[in-house]
Protein backbone atom coordinates (compact mmCIF):
# COMPACT_ATOMS: atom_id res chain seq x y z
CA UNK A 1 0.00 0.00 0.00
CA UNK A 2 2.78 2.20 1.11
CA UNK A 3 4.43 1.23 -2.16
CA UNK A 4 1.75 2.03 -4.33
CA UNK A 5 1.19 5.73 -2.92
CA UNK A 6 5.17 6.65 -3.44
CA UNK A 7 4.35 5.77 -6.92
CA UNK A 8 1.35 7.86 -7.35
CA UNK A 9 2.97 10.47 -5.44
CA UNK A 10 6.32 10.29 -7.91
CA UNK A 11 4.20 10.39 -10.93
CA UNK A 12 2.35 13.81 -9.30
CA UNK A 13 5.55 14.93 -8.85
CA UNK A 14 7.11 14.09 -12.07
CA UNK A 15 4.11 16.20 -14.24
CA UNK A 16 3.90 18.63 -11.74
CA UNK A 17 7.79 19.59 -12.75
CA UNK A 18 7.15 19.07 -16.11
CA UNK A 19 4.21 21.71 -15.98
CA UNK A 20 6.94 24.33 -14.07
CA UNK A 21 9.73 23.65 -16.44
CA UNK A 22 7.13 24.72 -19.54
CA UNK A 23 5.88 28.09 -17.37
CA UNK A 24 9.45 28.74 -17.11
CA UNK A 25 10.28 28.07 -20.77
CA UNK A 26 7.65 30.72 -21.17
CA UNK A 27 5.04 28.10 -23.12
CA UNK A 28 1.06 29.23 -23.00
CA UNK A 29 -1.21 27.33 -20.98
CA UNK A 30 -4.08 26.73 -23.25
CA UNK A 31 -6.84 27.43 -21.18
CA UNK A 32 -10.27 27.28 -24.14
CA UNK A 33 -12.75 30.38 -22.68
CA UNK A 34 -16.50 30.16 -22.92
CA UNK A 35 -16.66 32.09 -25.55
CA UNK A 36 -15.04 29.48 -27.81
CA UNK A 37 -17.65 26.73 -26.53
CA UNK A 38 -19.87 25.05 -29.13
CA UNK A 39 -23.09 23.99 -29.06
CA UNK A 40 -24.87 20.30 -28.67
CA UNK A 41 -27.18 20.76 -31.89
CA UNK A 42 -30.66 23.16 -30.86
CA UNK A 43 -30.50 22.20 -27.00
CA UNK A 44 -28.76 25.19 -26.54
CA UNK A 45 -26.37 23.61 -24.32
CA UNK A 46 -22.92 25.06 -24.45
CA UNK A 47 -19.84 22.55 -24.17
CA UNK A 48 -15.89 23.16 -24.51
CA UNK A 49 -14.91 21.92 -28.35
CA UNK A 50 -12.71 19.25 -26.90
CA UNK A 51 -14.46 16.85 -24.61
CA UNK A 52 -13.17 13.85 -22.54
CA UNK A 53 -14.02 10.43 -22.91
CA UNK A 54 -13.81 7.91 -19.80
CA UNK A 55 -14.06 4.22 -20.94
CA UNK A 56 -10.91 3.76 -19.39
CA UNK A 57 -12.03 5.63 -15.95
CA UNK A 58 -11.93 2.61 -13.69
CA UNK A 59 -13.27 2.93 -10.10
CA UNK A 60 -10.85 1.08 -7.70
CA UNK A 61 -8.29 2.18 -10.44
CA UNK A 62 -5.68 5.22 -10.37
CA UNK A 63 -8.62 6.81 -8.69
CA UNK A 64 -6.50 9.54 -7.30
CA UNK A 65 -4.24 10.07 -11.00
CA UNK A 66 -7.89 10.63 -12.90
CA UNK A 67 -9.30 12.65 -10.19
CA UNK A 68 -6.01 15.17 -10.90
CA UNK A 69 -7.06 14.41 -14.54
CA UNK A 70 -10.65 15.79 -14.15
CA UNK A 71 -9.20 19.30 -12.10
CA UNK A 72 -6.58 19.78 -14.50
CA UNK A 73 -9.30 19.57 -18.01
CA UNK A 74 -11.64 22.12 -15.74
CA UNK A 75 -8.78 24.38 -14.90
CA UNK A 76 -8.20 24.66 -18.77
CA UNK A 77 -11.78 24.83 -19.60
CA UNK A 78 -13.02 21.96 -20.57
CA UNK A 79 -16.11 20.86 -19.23
CA UNK A 80 -17.60 18.53 -21.26
CA UNK A 81 -17.33 14.55 -19.83
CA UNK A 82 -18.57 11.58 -22.05
CA UNK A 83 -18.90 7.87 -19.97
CA UNK A 84 -21.82 5.22 -20.25
CA UNK A 85 -23.45 2.49 -18.23
CA UNK A 86 -21.50 -0.38 -19.99
CA UNK A 87 -17.89 1.62 -19.49
CA UNK A 88 -16.08 -1.09 -17.11
CA UNK A 89 -19.62 -2.40 -15.64
CA UNK A 90 -20.73 1.32 -14.05
CA UNK A 91 -16.99 1.95 -12.52
CA UNK A 92 -16.37 4.74 -15.11
CA UNK A 93 -19.73 6.19 -14.00
CA UNK A 94 -18.37 6.00 -10.43
CA UNK A 95 -15.37 7.45 -10.48
CA UNK A 96 -16.55 10.44 -12.84
CA UNK A 97 -19.31 10.73 -10.04
CA UNK A 98 -16.67 10.66 -7.26
CA UNK A 99 -14.59 13.67 -9.32
CA UNK A 100 -17.78 15.48 -9.09
CA UNK A 101 -18.34 15.32 -5.78
CA UNK A 102 -14.65 16.42 -5.34
CA UNK A 103 -14.61 19.70 -7.81
CA UNK A 104 -18.23 21.38 -7.36
CA UNK A 105 -17.39 23.48 -10.70
CA UNK A 106 -20.25 22.93 -13.12
CA UNK A 107 -19.46 20.67 -16.23
CA UNK A 108 -21.97 18.79 -18.92
CA UNK A 109 -22.01 15.00 -18.22
CA UNK A 110 -23.41 12.60 -20.68
CA UNK A 111 -24.15 9.17 -20.47
CA UNK A 112 -25.50 6.46 -22.43
CA UNK A 113 -28.43 3.88 -22.62
CA UNK A 114 -27.59 -0.09 -23.97
CA UNK A 115 -30.72 -1.44 -25.76
CA UNK A 116 -30.01 -4.78 -25.00
CA UNK A 117 -32.52 -7.07 -26.50
CA UNK A 118 -33.58 -8.22 -22.99
CA UNK A 119 -34.70 -4.34 -22.49
CA UNK A 120 -38.09 -4.40 -23.96
CA UNK A 121 -40.30 -2.05 -21.22
CA UNK A 122 -40.11 1.90 -20.75
CA UNK A 123 -39.87 0.36 -16.65
CA UNK A 124 -36.15 -0.81 -17.56
CA UNK A 125 -35.32 1.86 -19.12
CA UNK A 126 -36.25 4.46 -16.41
CA UNK A 127 -34.29 2.29 -14.05
CA UNK A 128 -30.87 2.03 -16.01
CA UNK A 129 -31.19 6.17 -16.36
CA UNK A 130 -31.72 5.61 -12.40
CA UNK A 131 -28.99 3.65 -11.72
CA UNK A 132 -26.86 5.86 -14.26
CA UNK A 133 -28.01 9.05 -12.07
CA UNK A 134 -27.22 7.29 -8.75
CA UNK A 135 -23.67 6.27 -9.67
CA UNK A 136 -23.11 9.91 -11.20
CA UNK A 137 -24.18 11.13 -7.90
CA UNK A 138 -26.55 13.59 -9.84
CA UNK A 139 -30.64 14.73 -10.28
CA UNK A 140 -29.70 15.01 -13.90
CA UNK A 141 -27.42 13.95 -16.86
CA UNK A 142 -27.11 16.29 -19.25
CA UNK A 143 -26.97 14.88 -22.57
CA UNK A 144 -28.69 10.87 -22.40
CA UNK A 145 -27.72 8.86 -25.50
CA UNK A 146 -29.20 5.51 -26.84
CA UNK A 147 -25.58 3.75 -27.09
CA UNK A 148 -26.44 1.48 -30.56
CA UNK A 149 -29.50 0.99 -32.42
CA UNK A 150 -28.98 -3.13 -32.92
CA UNK A 151 -31.82 -3.53 -30.54
CA UNK A 152 -35.59 -5.42 -31.12
CA UNK A 153 -37.33 -1.96 -30.20
CA UNK A 154 -38.09 0.27 -32.55
CA UNK A 155 -36.46 3.85 -33.08
CA UNK A 156 -39.33 5.89 -32.13
CA UNK A 157 -40.00 3.68 -29.15
CA UNK A 158 -36.75 4.60 -27.37
CA UNK A 159 -37.14 8.08 -28.27
CA UNK A 160 -40.66 8.04 -26.63
CA UNK A 161 -38.68 6.96 -23.33
CA UNK A 162 -36.24 9.24 -23.96
CA UNK A 163 -39.34 12.11 -24.15
CA UNK A 164 -40.11 10.91 -20.84
CA UNK A 165 -36.98 11.36 -19.21
CA UNK A 166 -37.18 15.00 -20.21
CA UNK A 167 -40.45 15.36 -19.31
CA UNK A 168 -39.29 13.99 -15.81
CA UNK A 169 -36.35 16.21 -15.57
CA UNK A 170 -34.02 13.30 -15.22
CA UNK A 171 -32.40 14.36 -18.69
CA UNK A 172 -31.87 17.69 -20.18
CA UNK A 173 -30.92 16.62 -24.01
CA UNK A 174 -31.08 13.43 -25.99
CA UNK A 175 -28.67 12.11 -27.93
CA UNK A 176 -27.74 8.79 -30.06
CA UNK A 177 -24.76 6.76 -30.88
CA UNK A 178 -23.71 4.71 -33.78
CA UNK A 179 -26.70 5.72 -35.67
CA UNK A 180 -26.51 6.08 -39.63
CA UNK A 181 -28.18 8.96 -41.33
CA UNK A 182 -31.48 7.74 -41.57
CA UNK A 183 -31.66 6.32 -38.33
CA UNK A 184 -30.64 9.94 -37.22
CA UNK A 185 -33.75 11.11 -39.07
CA UNK A 186 -35.94 8.87 -37.61
CA UNK A 187 -35.14 9.63 -33.96
CA UNK A 188 -35.15 12.95 -35.37
CA UNK A 189 -38.64 13.08 -36.35
CA UNK A 190 -39.84 11.19 -33.56
CA UNK A 191 -38.91 13.64 -30.86
CA UNK A 192 -40.12 16.68 -32.69
CA UNK A 193 -43.72 15.32 -31.33
CA UNK A 194 -42.40 16.49 -28.17
CA UNK A 195 -40.62 19.43 -29.42
CA UNK A 196 -36.84 18.23 -28.14
CA UNK A 197 -34.78 18.50 -30.38
CA UNK A 198 -31.91 15.61 -31.67
CA UNK A 199 -28.73 17.14 -29.75
CA UNK A 200 -26.18 14.72 -30.61
CA UNK A 201 -25.30 11.88 -32.65
CA UNK A 202 -21.90 10.26 -31.15
CA UNK A 203 -20.18 8.17 -33.83
CA UNK A 204 -15.98 7.33 -34.55
CA UNK A 205 -14.77 9.68 -36.81
CA UNK A 206 -10.20 10.33 -37.09
CA UNK A 207 -8.33 10.53 -40.13
CA UNK A 208 -8.02 6.99 -40.17
CA UNK A 209 -12.00 6.61 -40.52
CA UNK A 210 -14.07 9.30 -42.28
CA UNK A 211 -16.65 7.49 -42.75
CA UNK A 212 -19.41 9.98 -41.41
CA UNK A 213 -17.92 12.14 -44.74
CA UNK A 214 -19.21 9.51 -46.99
CA UNK A 215 -22.37 7.72 -45.06
CA UNK A 216 -24.22 10.94 -45.00
CA UNK A 217 -24.06 11.41 -41.43
CA UNK A 218 -21.68 14.49 -41.18
CA UNK A 219 -24.32 16.04 -43.92
CA UNK A 220 -27.07 14.85 -41.73
CA UNK A 221 -25.65 16.34 -38.60
CA UNK A 222 -25.36 19.89 -40.61
CA UNK A 223 -28.83 19.44 -41.77
CA UNK A 224 -30.57 18.48 -38.38
CA UNK A 225 -28.54 20.74 -36.90
CA UNK A 226 -27.19 17.98 -34.66
CA UNK A 227 -23.55 18.06 -32.93
CA UNK A 228 -21.09 15.35 -34.20
CA UNK A 229 -19.35 14.07 -31.13
CA UNK A 230 -16.21 12.27 -32.53
CA UNK A 231 -15.40 9.17 -30.23
CA UNK A 232 -11.91 7.39 -30.96
CA UNK A 233 -10.63 10.72 -32.70
CA UNK A 234 -7.03 9.61 -32.07
CA UNK A 235 -8.11 5.87 -33.54
CA UNK A 236 -6.68 4.16 -29.81
CA UNK A 237 -3.33 5.44 -30.00
CA UNK A 238 -2.60 5.24 -34.02
CA UNK A 239 -2.64 8.84 -34.59
CA UNK A 240 -0.18 9.35 -31.98
CA UNK A 241 3.52 9.58 -31.13
CA UNK A 242 5.96 10.10 -28.42
CA UNK A 243 6.99 12.91 -30.36
CA UNK A 244 7.75 15.97 -28.33
CA UNK A 245 6.84 19.39 -29.68
CA UNK A 246 9.34 20.94 -31.43
CA UNK A 247 11.71 17.66 -31.19
CA UNK A 248 13.91 16.95 -34.51
CA UNK A 249 13.04 14.44 -37.14
CA UNK A 250 15.79 12.25 -35.44
CA UNK A 251 14.00 11.93 -32.11
CA UNK A 252 10.78 11.28 -33.71
CA UNK A 253 9.56 7.84 -31.90
CA UNK A 254 7.79 5.60 -33.92
CA UNK A 255 3.62 5.37 -33.87
CA UNK A 256 2.16 3.66 -30.90
CA UNK A 257 -0.93 1.96 -30.52
CA UNK A 258 -2.72 -1.44 -32.03
CA UNK A 259 -2.89 -3.11 -35.46
CA UNK A 260 -0.63 -3.27 -38.43
CA UNK A 261 -0.03 0.05 -40.08
CA UNK A 262 -0.98 0.25 -43.58
CA UNK A 263 0.60 2.19 -46.56
CA UNK A 264 -2.09 4.88 -46.81
CA UNK A 265 -1.95 5.23 -42.83
CA UNK A 266 2.21 5.59 -43.20
CA UNK A 267 1.16 8.63 -45.76
CA UNK A 268 -1.06 10.55 -43.04
CA UNK A 269 1.67 9.39 -40.77
CA UNK A 270 4.08 11.33 -42.42
CA UNK A 271 2.70 14.36 -43.41
CA UNK A 272 1.12 14.41 -39.72
CA UNK A 273 4.62 14.18 -38.69
CA UNK A 274 6.20 16.92 -40.98
CA UNK A 275 3.58 19.66 -40.08
CA UNK A 276 4.10 18.34 -36.17
CA UNK A 277 7.82 19.09 -36.10
CA UNK A 278 7.20 22.51 -38.19
CA UNK A 279 4.37 23.45 -35.71
CA UNK A 280 6.25 22.44 -32.49
CA UNK A 281 3.29 20.25 -31.93
CA UNK A 282 2.75 16.42 -31.25
CA UNK A 283 1.36 14.60 -33.77
CA UNK A 284 -1.90 14.15 -31.95
CA UNK A 285 -2.40 17.64 -31.57
CA UNK A 286 -1.91 18.16 -35.41
CA UNK A 287 -4.81 15.42 -35.96
CA UNK A 288 -6.78 16.83 -33.48
CA UNK A 289 -6.83 20.28 -34.76
CA UNK A 290 -7.76 18.79 -38.06
CA UNK A 291 -10.41 17.34 -36.87
CA UNK A 292 -11.77 20.80 -35.03
CA UNK A 293 -11.27 22.69 -38.25
CA UNK A 294 -13.56 19.93 -40.11
CA UNK A 295 -16.55 20.87 -38.95
CA UNK A 296 -18.27 23.51 -36.14
CA UNK A 297 -20.44 20.92 -35.57
CA UNK A 298 -17.56 18.41 -34.98
CA UNK A 299 -16.80 18.05 -30.94
CA UNK A 300 -13.86 15.07 -30.47
CA UNK A 301 -13.60 13.58 -27.22
CA UNK A 302 -10.19 11.80 -26.92
CA UNK A 303 -9.46 9.28 -23.99
CA UNK A 304 -7.07 10.18 -21.48
CA UNK A 305 -6.16 9.08 -17.70
CA UNK A 306 -3.30 11.31 -16.54
CA UNK A 307 -2.47 15.21 -16.31
CA UNK A 308 0.32 15.10 -19.21
CA UNK A 309 -1.74 13.71 -22.12
CA UNK A 310 -5.04 15.28 -20.96
CA UNK A 311 -3.10 18.76 -21.44
CA UNK A 312 -1.60 17.30 -24.42
CA UNK A 313 -4.68 17.13 -25.77
CA UNK A 314 -6.14 20.65 -24.60
CA UNK A 315 -2.92 22.13 -26.78
CA UNK A 316 -4.41 21.19 -29.83
CA UNK A 317 -6.81 24.25 -29.55
CA UNK A 318 -5.66 27.95 -29.44
CA UNK A 319 -4.21 27.86 -32.91
CA UNK A 320 -5.33 26.38 -36.37
CA UNK A 321 -3.64 24.76 -39.26
CA UNK A 322 -3.15 26.79 -42.21
CA UNK A 323 -4.81 26.66 -45.44
CA UNK A 324 -2.30 23.97 -47.15
CA UNK A 325 -1.44 22.23 -43.88
CA UNK A 326 -5.66 21.22 -43.79
CA UNK A 327 -5.53 20.60 -47.09
CA UNK A 328 -2.61 18.39 -47.02
CA UNK A 329 -3.99 16.25 -44.33
CA UNK A 330 -7.60 16.29 -45.82
CA UNK A 331 -5.37 14.95 -49.58
CA UNK A 332 -3.66 12.22 -47.41
CA UNK A 333 -6.21 10.81 -45.79
CA UNK A 334 -8.76 11.22 -48.44
CA UNK A 335 -9.56 7.34 -49.94
CA UNK A 336 -7.78 6.99 -53.09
Amino acid sequence: MFSSLRIVFLVYYIEFCQICAERKEGKRLVVIQESEYRVLGASGIRVSPLGTGTNRWWQGKDDEAVSQTFHSLIDAGLNFFDTAEVYNKGKSERLLGNCLKRDSRPVIVASKFAPYPTRLFRSQFMNALNASLSRLGRKTIDLYYIHFPYTLLSIETLMDFMAQAVREGKVRAVGVSNFSDKQMRRAAARLEKYSIPLAANQVRYNLLHREPEWNGVLAACRELNVALVAYRPLERGRLKSNTIPGATSASVSPMGGKGKRTSKEQVIRDTLQTIARQRGKSVSQVALNWLLRRDSHVIPIPGTTNVRHAMEDVDAFGWQLSDDEFAAIDSASSPS
